[in-house]
């Protein structure tokens, strides 16, 4: 440093301070601007591909919305579907349970009704069956009796007895 200190000429400093000032100015006039230009256009461009990006950003949270959004709808119509599918089965199967009940009742009742008629008639025949035979006794007791004077007299007799206690 002391050997520059030493070496120092005024006049070559002047002309270097002389070429420096032209030199920045000639910068200034013909190089400064478009660099500058050229740097401003650049952060033009940075600066609409940033709000570019925060557009898309924003664009793609609203369709992300937007998706989840129809995705609920969608579970939720598939939901009320399986419930109501639920619903109309079940329904089904209870209604072919009264179904099934009210047939078999049916049933039931129409096999009591002919079990009764079935009975009443099979009742019937057997008084008819058990009159036919009384009478059948009966005749033959009566011309058993009626054959006979005496056993006939003892039957009067008897009538006439009981008669009396009544």
């Amino acid at each position: 440093m002391e050997k520059l200190i030493e070496q120092f000429s005024l006049g070559l400093f002047f002309w270097q301070f002389i070429l420096f000032v032209g030199l920045i100015f000639l910068l200034k006039k013909f190089a400064w601007k478009p660099i500058l230009d050229a740097v401003n256009e650049r952060e033009e461009g940075i600066k609409n591909a940033l709000l570019s990006a925060e557009n898309a950003k924003k664009e793609m949270q609203n369709l992300k919305s937007d998706n989840e959004k129809l995705l609920a709808e969608a579970r939720a119509e598939r939901d009320a579907m399986m419930k109501e599918a639920r619903e109309i089965k079940e329904k089904m199967i209870n209604d072919a349970k009264v179904e099934a009940q009210t047939q078999g009742e049916k049933m039931i009742e129409q096999a009591k009704a002919a079990i009764e008629s079935e009975k009443n008639a099979a009742m019937a025949d057997l008084k008819n069956q058990v009159s036919s035979l009384s009478l059948s006794i009966a005749e033959k007791i009566l011309k058993d009796e009626l054959s006979n004077k005496e056993a006939q007299t003892k039957i009067v007799e008897k009538m006439l007895d009981e008669v009396k206690l009544n």
